[in-house]
């Protein structure tokens, strides 16, 4: 099967199933393994998918949105992963940031519950905090409603208030070259704002999120250590090139 063949083959694929494996690949072209490892490249260098572990997932539009109850319920296991080493992170006096992001949100149950301060645009947040005994601020602004953040030029102008040792945010996407990225323009804004607060800053993004890009740049892979799961071995090559990664297994 010729290489067009071959492409026009695995587009189909990815058009009927979000996500196809690389076997399945390989029995539906008769191709070997490399051969499709080397197709999927140049298509997703095309902007047509994504390489993930094992195979290839179709592309999000840039201002798709899932809702709060929609990404709490995703990829849950590597998300409490991410969210726990996270929170092995932050130490005895450390004034934190955590921004509304699902994965964000996991690492409440594993803060220490003394000496630390937190600082938040997640509504859903507080009421986890509060139980859990840690001083925390709630800034202020328009609450987006279909992910329970605060944002808006208010919530820029109350996080000017503060100053961080760390910050924690969530993204919709990981590009190795548009970097990290939001459907929210105005929610982006204030992950900008965040992000220039801080003194260390840690984007929690499990592999879902690698190589999908969304309409608002919150900034390039450089301005945060990232945590994820699981990367495909090139993929986790070419983006510590860039920027820390650390990959959490358990």
């Amino acid at each position: 099967m010729l290489t067009p063949e071959r492409h026009r083959v695995i587009l189909q694929m990815i058009k009927e199933k979000p996500h196809v494996k690389l076997q399945e690949f390989v029995d539906a072209t008769g191709a070997s393994e490399s051969t499709i490892r080397r197709d999927l490249t140049q298509l997703e260098e095309k902007k047509f998918l994504k390489r993930v572990h094992g195979g290839a997932e179709r592309l999000q539009r840039k201002l798709l949105e899932p809702s709060m109850a929609e990404k709490s319920s995703k990829n849950l296991h590597e998300k409490v992963m991410i969210a726990k080493y996270a929170a092995s992170l932050v130490e005895e006096g450390d004034s934190i940031y955590l921004d509304a992001g699902s994965t964000v949100r996991e690492m409440i149950q594993f803060l220490p519950e003394k000496d630390i301060v937190v600082v938040t645009n997640g509504l859903m947040h507080i009421q986890l905090l509060l139980e859990k005994g840690i001083e925390c601020y709630l800034i202020g602004g328009y609450v987006k409603q279909k992910t329970n953040a605060i944002i808006g030029r208010g919530a820029i102008e109350s996080l000017e208030q503060y100053r961080f040792d760390k910050c924690f945010l969530g993204v919709n996407g990981v590009h190795h070259h548009y970097g990290y990225t939001t459907p929210d323009q105005e929610e982006a804004m204030v992950k900008q704002k965040a992000l220039s607060l801080a003194a260390e800053a840690f984007i929690l993004a499990d592999s879902s999120k690698f190589s999908e890009v969304s309409f608002a740049k919150i900034a390039g892979l450089d301005a945060a250590t990232i945590l994820t799961n699981q990367l495909d071995e090139e993929l986790h090559i070419q983006y510590n090139s860039k920027t820390d990664i650390k990959v959490v297994t358990s």
